[in-house]
């Protein structure tokens, strides 16, 4: 049996990078996948992408997770068609990068907005239905970034961190319901912004992790899949750190 057979899962952010990543191994495992995301263009490119690939249970929403009013309807529709909701990962995030005495109260809010609040409202929302069906899975998307910092990332330092305590007290709160609650800190991962960093930065980079490699977007599926699988039913409030020995 595969490990997240008859489970309905929502991915935030699952349009493209490591949440797109997250999606195709998700419908791999058996799982119903709905792609909440902002980006119309690239969340019906990624369903039609998972289509052709055979994986037929995989839906896309356009959910701004900064809009309470329209991630609760959007929850409250999934939970009427599908009549559960097991997993949630909270993956969608964003970067906005100046130093501190440089940032602007828009590049500030913006990070605050999707990063923290946007967690917030997508668990707000969705929480009450797996506490009515005693049993979820929540996920949410840390950063090494929110443990050891990175000049130029005040906001998104902040949000991340915040993720942490986040995840601690909503674990305390939830676990007796059934649902358990943890944080993936993911590290330097082949993708995203690091596809466009010259050679000799991504080396040096290289030189400082242990095990000799960037991380792959794989590496962070794979601890999605098992921390949403009934393998991690006993780990809630941990915050599993993905860099290859990188802060060890």
């Amino acid at each position: 049996m595969k490990k997240l057979e008859g489970k309905v899962s929502i991915i935030t952010g699952g349009a493209q990078g490591i949440g797109k990543k997250t999606v195709e191994r998700f419908a791999s495992e058996g799982a119903s996948v709905i792609i909440w995301d902002i980006d119309i263009a690239k969340g019906n490119e990624t369903l039609k992408e998972m289509k052709a690939n055979g994986m037929e249970d995989v839906t896309f929403m356009e959910v701004d997770t900064t809009r309470y009013a329209q991630v609760e309807e959007a929850a409250r529709n999934v939970f009427a068609s599908r009549g559960q909701i097991d997993i949630l990962i909270n993956n969608a995030g964003i970067t906005r990068d100046a130093a501190s005495l440089d940032v602007s109260k828009e590049q500030w809010q913006q990070v605050i907005d999707l990063n923290l609040t946007g967690v917030f409202n997508c668990t707000k929302a969705i929480a009450p239905y797996m506490v009515q069906k005693k049993f979820g899975r929540i996920i949410n998307t840390s950063s090494l970034v929110g443990i050891y910092s990175k000049f130029g990332q005040t906001n998104y330092a902040a949000t991340k961190s915040g993720l942490i305590g986040i995840t601690k007290v909503w674990a305390r709160e939830l676990s007796r319901h059934g649902i358990t609650v943890n944080a993936v800190t993911p590290g330097f991962i082949e993708m995203g912004t690091l596809k466009n960093v010259p050679d000799k930065i991504i080396q040096s980079i290289k030189d400082k992790i242990p095990v000799g490699r960037l991380g792959k977007p794989e590496d962070i599926c794979n601890a999605y899949i098992f921390l949403a699988s009934e393998e991690s039913s006993y780990i809630s409030g941990s915050v599993l750190t993905i860099d290859g020995g990188f802060v060890s």
